[in-house]
């Protein structure tokens, strides 16, 4: 793409008109990608248009409001809704997002600003393959390695913060020595930290490129300045990565809402809306989904095809919301120039 500029002889204080000559190597690569854009989006609405088919039968028969309000999940008996495990869906992905995004900032500065020049690459590669690991691999760690040592945890917690309400746990009595400590096991805070662990790869992995790119003159001037390494991080690349910080939590959060097979393996699934993450008994719509789709009948598969509608709709808006919010920063508006 070359940029001329023509005058015209007889006017001169008129400013010089701009004309872009637009080469073919670059009307093929626009082509392309406007293409490509329209693909992606052509595919999205098919996706959406048929869970909307697939799943109108429920909804027609059940109606909308009902379908987002009823708890139980009957659809043969024509009681069915997504009102519980919608909430529990949002708490295992809060929990996870509520772990990962710290544990992901932090490997993330330490990989771009702290981490010594040899080891930096051997650093990024391990945490690339973390993200490699299939799902039902953290769903069997999780099971029979991490709850096992969680479940001391959660009884801390539920004795000494009881006092929040999402933390305390129904029929728990800290000095009751024959207590079963199965009310801890397969809750929403052991699949929250699972799949905060699945996440925080993929989340630490934007923001590190995110954080590689602050403006090095930045860099320098903090230093000038007599800022330490930490002042120049806090002072320059935050600030700067913030767009990314916020993009990959919501990427990381998009994720959780739909992990399906290590939720899966974990939780033993309620359908009701239950807040105590502690405690024992979760869902979400996606591990409904995976539950009841080999036995559903014709009207449960269109059941479930209305909850997959309900998920898929969530995640767009999450995933709007994010990028909104990172056009309005810094380096989303730098990487859109």
């Amino acid at each position: 793409m070359t940029i001329t500029a023509q005058h015209d002889p007889g006017e001169t204080d008129a400013p010089r008109r701009l004309t872009t000559v637009t080469g073919r190597s670059d009307q093929i690569f626009g082509g392309v990608s406007r293409l490509a854009g329209f693909l992606v989006l052509a595919v999205m609405s098919l996706v959406g248009l048929f869970l909307l088919y697939r799943g109108w039968q429920a909804l027609s028969a059940e109606g909308v409001r009902a379908f987002v309000t009823t708890t139980t999940w009957e659809p043969d008996s024509g009681n069915f809704g997504v009102a519980a495990v919608l909430v529990l869906t949002v708490l295992i992905a809060l929990v996870a997002i509520t772990i990962a995004v710290p544990l992901a900032i932090g490997t993330a500065l330490y990989i771009s600003e702290y981490a010594p020049r040899q080891f930096k690459q051997t650093l990024i590669s391990m945490v690339d393959l973390m993200a490699a690991v299939p799902s039902i691999v953290y769903g069997i760690w999780g099971v029979y390695l991490l709850q096992p040592h969680v479940i001391g945890l959660s009884r801390w917690i539920a004795t000494w913060l009881d006092w929040i309400p999402f933390l305390r746990v129904e029929a728990f009595d800290p000095h009751d020595p024959l207590l079963s400590m199965s009310v801890f096991t397969a809750s929403t805070f052991i699949a929250g930290i699972v799949v905060a662990l699945m996440i925080t790869p993929i989340i630490c992995s934007i923001m590190r490129e995110v954080f590689s790119q602050a403006p090095p003159g930045e860099r320098e001037g903090a230093y000038a300045l007599g800022a330490t390494r930490w002042g120049m991080v806090r002072s320059v690349v935050l600030p700067f990565g913030t767009g990314g910080m916020i993009g990959g939590s919501m990427l990381g959060l998009g994720r959780a809402l739909g992990e399906t097979i290590a939720v899966y393996l974990i939780i033993s699934p309620v359908f009701e809306i239950q807040p105590n993450i502690l405690q024992t008994g979760s869902n979400s719509i996606s591990a409904l989904i995976a539950l009841r789709f080999g036995e559903a009948t014709e009207f449960g598969m269109s059941a479930l095809m209305a909850a997959g509608l309900t998920l898929f709709l969530m995640t767009l808006v999450v995933n709007f919301a994010a990028s909104s919010i990172v056009a309005r920063t810094r380096s989303g508006a730098a990487s859109e120039a």
